[in-house]
């Protein structure tokens, strides 16, 4: 087997874009349409409120929740999706694969649709995201994201022909592990991976201030007192074989 570690930086080595606009449906409702959006308390007209109303800072949404026991259920849903694209997935060597990913986007769905039977507004963005409304969603929701047509991989600075076999850039053997970046088409090479991880490099800091701190500590010490060491004398050869080392005066 092959394990492919995919990468675009340390934080993004896999992307999920519906976890912050999930917890504000779950706190503020559905979204306004961008004609009505601004602060319930400055609204020159009666704002509808529901039962579990909670005013959206933003202004952005409808502040009409749903009930917070419900909201649990999606705000549990989220938390589960984002740990299938964590990052800490990759540091405990599970493979991330599309059915994994189409799964907890459909949990998302679901919890969404038991939170708000009706449905939300075509204008919400939660909508949006789960409906793969990439040209409505805007530059600063889908900016960071990277289609089959706009994304290439590279491998030992070296960027990875996708008519080309795996085996080309990294051999017959099955047993391998490869880190793989992402990056958009034209923006060149990405930084190349550090030569040893973090864990490795705190070790080899804490191991160079240790030796830092000891020279420190011999350039400061200039006592003599070990001029009356026995291992200092320059009689400490004749007083051995005169058989009077271990002899001490009272």
């Amino acid at each position: 087997m092959v394990l492919i570690h995919i990468k675009r930086s340390d934080q993004e080595q896999f992307l999920f874009e519906t976890t912050l606009e999930g917890e504000e449906l779950s706190k503020y409702g559905p979204a306004k349409p961008l004609d009505k959006q601004g602060i319930d308390e400055y609204a020159e007209v009666p704002v509808d409120k529901g039962k579990h109303y909670c005013m959206d800072p933003t202004g952005r949404r409808t502040g009409n929740a749903c009930d917070p026991e419900v909201a649990k259920v999606l705000l549990r849903t989220l938390d589960e999706a984002s740990a299938t694209a964590s990052k800490v997935q990759a540091e405990k060597k599970i493979p991330l694969t599309r059915a994994l990913l189409m799964e907890a986007v459909d949990n998302v769905r679901g919890a969404v649709m038991i939170c708000y039977p009706m449905g939300l507004p075509e204008w919400d963005l939660v909508r949006m995201l789960l409906e793969d409304r990439e040209e409505d969603v805007g530059a600063s929701y889908g900016h960071e994201r990277l289609d089959a047509d706009s994304a290439t991989l590279w491998f030992a600075a070296k960027q990875m022909a996708p008519d080309k076999p795996l085996s080309e850039y990294l051999g017959r053997h099955e047993k391998t592990k490869a880190v793989l970046k992402l990056q958009k088409k034209g923006a060149g090479a990405p930084g190349r991976e550090p030569p040893v991880d973090q864990e490795t490099q705190k070790a080899m800091m804490a191991w160079y201030y240790k030796k830092q701190e000891e020279q420190k500590k011999l350039a400061e010490d200039d006592d003599d007192t070990y001029t009356s060491a026995a291992w200092a004398s320059n009689k400490s050869l004749k007083t051995k074989f005169a058989g009077i080392s271990a002899v001490r005066l009272p």
